[in-house]
């Protein structure tokens, strides 16, 4: 009945592989008199979502996190995670030959400066890392009496025998409807806002993606191009792009306002302003080193910094608000069908990936899906404790009487999508409702939150752990990430997280998802979208900011121990299961209207 068309389920991962290919990596790092290598989870734009073909930590290790860094000495390797992946890491890694090592407690540097020995050279692909990582690994290695040294072509390439092609995904126009505003307005913008720098070297597909008004399909779940620009701060900019990736009609539109080159010629045209002279900004989060070293060592001068399209892009204009709150309501019926399936699908043996299918089938069915916005989490039971945990054929679980947590989104050409429910599955134990209403305590604290302009996401982040921190309890991801507008559901540079310093601005949207996980038993999160919205005060000083909720979708009543909440936490749940209602009833046929009516009752 239900079918997957945008993720796959095969057991990718297969720690006994390890032995092989990091002996045969050793072998190709001998040949080269090179002692070490640093394999980042990267491509050339440090992308969370890559091609196949950049997927060099997962076919050396196995780990299939979505950010990583591993370390292949002669006899000692390690791999460093964030606390998102601690458990997904020790069960796909050989632990044995690659150490796991979580980044909060140990440091790649440190790490470097303890293990590798005088003289010994330890490799880097340029292309992979950006400036300031170089310069971090550099002093390490250097304080060891050992030296960073670049390779011209990547090790792991020349044994990896059966490496895919780099994609060559067709792009096409984003239309003005949905973007919002012209393309030649926004280079303007970019232009106005280089200061003393001649140009701006764009790395960031996802700035491309927004600035040129075009999406792509060269990664999974991200609607971008890979490819790379450059925007002089006068005259027309360069899009260097593979051309078969460029049909008649994109070609056309980009042709009114941008030169198309070839890839290769990036450098050259680098070298070239770097013989003038020139002071260009690359972006610190995005760009590979290498494009850097070619300014400089040219002559140039390589400005590091932020992308101004950056923050441009996180605040959204009113036509991309518009069709957020649209790709919402229309997400939010797909989720309404699928919880009233599953109340009853679920007593019939259901299982993690039948859940993932059926999820993606009625948002399918909505008739505007472009793709999910991210593999689907469908952890039941233990598996509901890994964060980032990603079903498969192999770990795949039936759903059992507790907790199954479930994180989905969608891409619409109107919007991106992001939400969690956690969801009983039988009668659940008074530790779990009560590890839930904190949770949901955490999360309305977010969502009611009134602060002064001027306010990054860091010094909000502990209203959603006030409740948890009472009974001794954390999360070790932060409480909210930003997400696009029919681009990345993880979009920078706004979060609400201990690392949250970009102020939160109008039009920008946030994720908005506290939870607590217990090792080995079961996972909470509850998640909306929000927008940040400017709010009026009667009698304030300050200019003032607060969140809409545009996420539509009941939170499981059953889960909630009422006496936890307050009289304010109580109106606002019954307040937001209203607004779901009326909202979604007119979208669902006459059984889910009935089913939606008992599960956003008034609590």
């Amino acid at each position: 009945m239900f079918e997957s068309h945008f993720q796959s389920f095969d057991a990718v991962a297969d720690p006994a592989l390890g032995t092989a290919r990091v002996a045969a990596l050793r072998a190709e790092l001998e040949r080269r008199g090179l002692e070490g290598f640093l394999i980042p989870r990267a491509d050339e734009h440090q992308n969370e979502y890559v091609p196949p073909c950049a997927e060099r930590l997962a076919w050396l290790t196995g780990f299939g996190g979505s950010a990583g860094l591993a370390i292949v000495l002669k006899t000692k390797a390690a791999l460093f995670i964030d606390g998102r992946y601690t458990l997904q890491a020790r069960d796909e890694v050989d632990t044995a030959l690659i150490e796991p090592l979580n980044i909060a407690d140990h440091s790649p540097e440190g790490w470097i400066e303890a293990n590798v020995r005088p003289a010994w050279r330890l490799g880097y692909d340029p292309w992979l890392h950006t400036p300031a990582q170089v310069k971090r690994y550099e002093a390490a290695a250097k304080a060891a009496g050992g030296a960073l040294t670049p390779v011209r072509a990547n090790p792991v390439d020349a044994i990896w025998e059966d490496r895919p092609q780099p994609p060559r995904g067709e792009a096409s126009p984003h239309p003005t409807k949905f973007a919002g505003e012209a393309a030649s307005k926004k280079i303007a913008r970019v232009q106005a806002a280089l200061g003393d720098c001649r140009g701006l070297v764009v790395s960031d597909p996802h700035a491309i993606a927004w600035l040129f008004n075009i999406r792509g399909s060269d990664v999974a779940h991200t609607p971008i191009v890979l490819c790379f620009a450059y925007v002089p701060a006068e005259g027309q900019p360069s899009l260097y792009i593979d051309g078969h990736k460029l049909a008649g009609a994109t070609r056309d539109a980009l042709a009114e306002h941008v030169r198309v080159a070839a890839p290769a010629s990036l450098t050259s045209d680098l070298e070239a302003l770097g013989r003038r002279g020139e002071k260009l900004r690359f972006d610190a989060a995005t760009a590979p080193a290498r494009l850097a070293q070619t300014l400089e060592n040219a002559g140039g001068k390589a400005d590091i910094g932020t992308d101004p399209i950056s923050l441009m892009k996180a605040r959204k204009n009113p036509v991309e608000l518009r069709g957020a709150r649209a790709a919402h309501l229309r997400d939010g019926a797909s989720m309404a069908r699928f919880l009233r399936w599953f109340e009853t699908a679920v007593r019939k043996g259901l299982t993690e990936i039948d859940a993932a299918r059926a999820l993606e089938t009625f948002r399918r069915e909505g008739g505007a899906l472009k793709d999910i916005s991210f593999p689907t989490i469908s952890g039941s039971g233990p598996n509901g404790a890994i964060v980032h945990y990603r079903v498969n054929e192999r770990t795949n679980r039936k759903i059992g009487p507790g907790l199954f947590l479930l994180d989905s989104g969608g891409q619409y050409e109107d919007g991106t999508t992001d939400i969690t429910r956690t969801l009983a599955v039988g009668k659940p134990t008074s530790e779990m409702r009560d590890r839930f209403t904190r949770v949901l305590k955490g999360h309305i604290a977010i969502a009611t939150a009134v602060f002064p302009t001027g306010v990054a996401g860091a010094q909000i982040d502990a209203f959603a752990r006030r409740s948890l921190w009472a009974a001794g309890l954390d999360y070790d991801h932060g409480t909210g990430h930003g997400v696009g507008a029919y681009l990345s559901v993880h979009e920078g540079p706004q979060g609400i997280s201990k690392r949250g310093a970009t102020a939160l601005e109008p039009g920008m949207i946030l994720s908005n998802e506290p939870g607590y996980y217990k090792a080995g038993k079961w996972g909470i999160r509850i998640e909306n979208l929000v927008v940040v919205e400017k709010r009026d005060i009667k009698g304030a000083e300050r200019a003032t900011l607060g969140f809409e909720t545009i996420t539509l979708a009941p939170i499981d009543r059953a889960l909630i121990d009422k006496r936890l909440l307050s009289k304010q936490e109580v109106a606002w749940l019954d307040a937001y299961h209203a607004r779901v209602r009326g909202a979604l009833s007119p979208k669902l046929d006459a059984a889910t209207r009935k089913w939606l009516a008992a599960a956003t009752k008034p609590l």
